[in-house]
């Protein structure tokens, strides 16, 4: 940002005879461009709309569905995972949305789909872990709720007592040296592997397995387990069990003795079942097979994962609801709410029909979106869409711990969508205590198969949470005040979007010019200190400050996708006037390298 020191610096270069006109020239730029910069003015409908959604957003319904969400291991097709779907169909009833099958010209409505399950639905009932002739279980359901891996059979109701064989290591030559069939395998292993070996390959009963991530803590948080699953086996009938650390330790300690054996009881169910998807919509007004599509998957038995997705949006839904019955807000475009399978139930709504595909126009995941921070150590984040510091990961942009994926520049879709979502976010911020962050993309939720479709689309959630994954994500690390933000936040970028509008549309213009120019600005300060430290080379550093540019001036020309027709010859000339100063801007960093 322009200071009153670089002023002073101007003014002094002003004056000096030996200094070279291209430099002279870069100075002047930089001053003249960065001004632009000095403040964002803000969009009144943007705040217009975060007021509205803020009146009647409650954080307390958001809440209160997503502790009883959490209680419930969701499994597709599951009981537990099918009441969830219920649930939040009473809210939307409740609401006022229809049947889409009763009234299929109502403007609210909703569906529930029914899809074949490619395995059976699987569901833990109980289960206990001890070691032979001991009081006390080392593990037991009740307090260890994901010790069963997913796909586990039952044991015999007595239970099994038997011998348990050590694995140090899954290579061929290893396993060939050791007898497994019919006994009980410890390794540390995700279950899926040590299965796939032990069990398939060797013949095991049964396995006892530990691959506990370290952002988990689990010599903190000796107790907790990360939820896992084995491939479904009908033959064989086998099970797993998933060991917290301390579990794990006590059996090492054992195995030191000596001879380690176990007492395994398991009780599961597994039982033919479909696959639900509800699906909620508030039909546009002018142009209803346009859509913004939010989704929120119920499986994993998790509160923050994912029981607040599902929470947040089903209040989401209700104050769509709400507000339009008021006439508070009446759409130009639909607003489509889906419930259901983690990326599945998204790809296919996408995949299944290509026309509906080609008139979604934005998709948000809204995943792990609840969390008490001062609890779980993670931060609000929104993961965007690939750009380039997915490549170029510097300065304040860093991947979280989940970790980087494989992008390169084909994978760029430039949009408004990043800089926008962000900006609606801090909106929000300045009214609560609330620390927005972004994060390069990563994937592994909804927002994947978005862009998958070349739509654009990105995740709202938390990262680093030191409980993901675990029997410890509970509803008491779950705060009603972000499921709030997040839920206004997320319901306002929709509406906004949702105006066939040309006001709507050079508000993005703005908004996004002010982020191009603030970005190219801040890569160009980055860049030249690592040519100064000698960390990078001019030439490396040119192709990261042309990446940025190059998507800027892809990004900043897509604000006409609100508009339903050609824009008009004014916005036509602020496109090209906002074209103009990033090039500028872009050319005064390359001159100063």
């Amino acid at each position: 940002m322009y200071e009153r020191g670089d002023k002073m610096k101007f003014l002094f270069f002003w004056g000096h005879k030996k200094m070279k006109p291209r430099y002279l020239l870069a100075l002047v730029l930089t001053i003249a461009f960065s001004l632009p910069m000095q403040a964002q003015k803000a969009s009144k409908k943007t705040d217009r709309y975060l007021e509205l959604v803020r009146s009647a957003y409650k954080g307390q319904n958001a809440y209160n569905t997503t502790a009883y969400v959490s209680e419930l291991w969701r499994s597709p097709g599951n009981a537990d995972f099918d009441s969830s779907i219920y649930y939040v169909q009473k809210i939307l009833e409740k609401a006022g949305y229809q049947k889409e099958s009763e009234a299929p010209n109502a403007r609210l409505t909703y569906r529930l789909e029914h899809y074949p399950l490619r395995t059976p639905a699987w569901e833990p009932v109980d289960a206990k872990l001890s070691i032979a002739g001991a009081k006390t279980p080392l593990l037991q359901f009740r307090t260890n709720r994901n010790m069963i891996a997913i796909n586990s059979f039952s044991t015999p109701s007595e239970g099994l007592e038997m011998e348990v064989v050590y694995l140090s290591s899954l290579e061929p030559e290893y396993l060939d040296s050791i007898n497994l069939k019919g006994k009980i395998v410890l390794a540390d292993y995700h279950p899926y592997s040590l299965f796939k070996v032990a069990v398939e390959k060797k013949g095991a009963i049964g396995i006892l397995a530990y691959g506990i991530p370290d952002y988990n803590q689990p010599e903190k948080y000796q107790n907790s387990i990360p939820f896992t699953g084995i491939p479904f086996n009908s033959a064989l009938k086998t099970w797993c069990i998933n060991l917290s650390y301390a579990a794990r330790t006590a059996l090492h300690e054992q195995l030191e003795k000596g001879a380690l054996k176990v007492k395994v009881e398991i009780d599961t169910k597994i039982y033919p079942s479909e696959e639900l998807t509800l699906i909620a919509e508030v039909k546009g007004s002018k142009h209803p097979d346009q859509r913004f599509v939010y989704s929120a998957h119920v499986q994993e038995p998790g509160a923050n994962d994912n029981a607040s997705g599902v929470g947040a949006q089903a209040e989401m839904a209700r104050v769509t609801a709400e507000l339009f019955k008021e006439k508070a807000i009446n759409p130009d475009r639909t607003l489509t709410f889906l419930w259901g399978v983690e990326i599945k139930s998204t790809n296919r709504y996408i995949q299944q029909d290509s026309l509906r595909a080609t008139n979604i126009r934005w998709g948000m995941s809204l995943d792990m979106v609840g969390e008490d921070t001062e609890k779980t150590g993670g931060t609000f984040l929104i993961e965007k869409m690939p750009d380039p510091s997915a490549i170029w990961t510097r300065g304040d942009d860093k991947h979280s711990e989940w970790g980087a994926s494989e992008v390169d520049e084909r994978s760029f879709n430039p949009h408004y969508f990043n800089d926008f979502i962000e900006y609606v976010c801090r909106r929000q911020a300045l009214t609560s205590n609330w620390k927005v962050n972004t994060n390069p993309f990563e994937g592994g939720s909804d927002h994947q198969p978005f862009l998958n479709a070349n739509i654009p689309g990105l995740l709202l959630w938390h990262f680093t949470d030191v409980f993901y994954h675990t029997d410890a994500d509970r509803i008491d690390k779950v705060s009603a005040t972000t499921l709030s933000n997040v839920g206004i936040s997320a319901l306002t970028s929709g509406l906004v979007l949702c105006n066939d509008s040309e006001k709507t549309a050079k508000d993005l213009l703005r908004m996004t010019e002010y982020a191009a120019l603030k970005r190219i600005k801040i890569e160009g300060r980055l860049s030249r200190n690592n040519i100064q430290t000698k960390e990078s080379t001019i030439e490396d550093e040119k192709i990261i400050l042309r990446a940025w540019k190059d998507w800027y001036l892809a990004a900043l020309p897509t604000v006409r996708d609100v508009l339903s027709k050609d824009a008009s010859r004014r916005l036509k000339r602020k496109i090209k006037r906002s074209l103009k100063r990033m090039k500028k801007a872009s050319l005064v960093e390359m001159e100063q390298l």
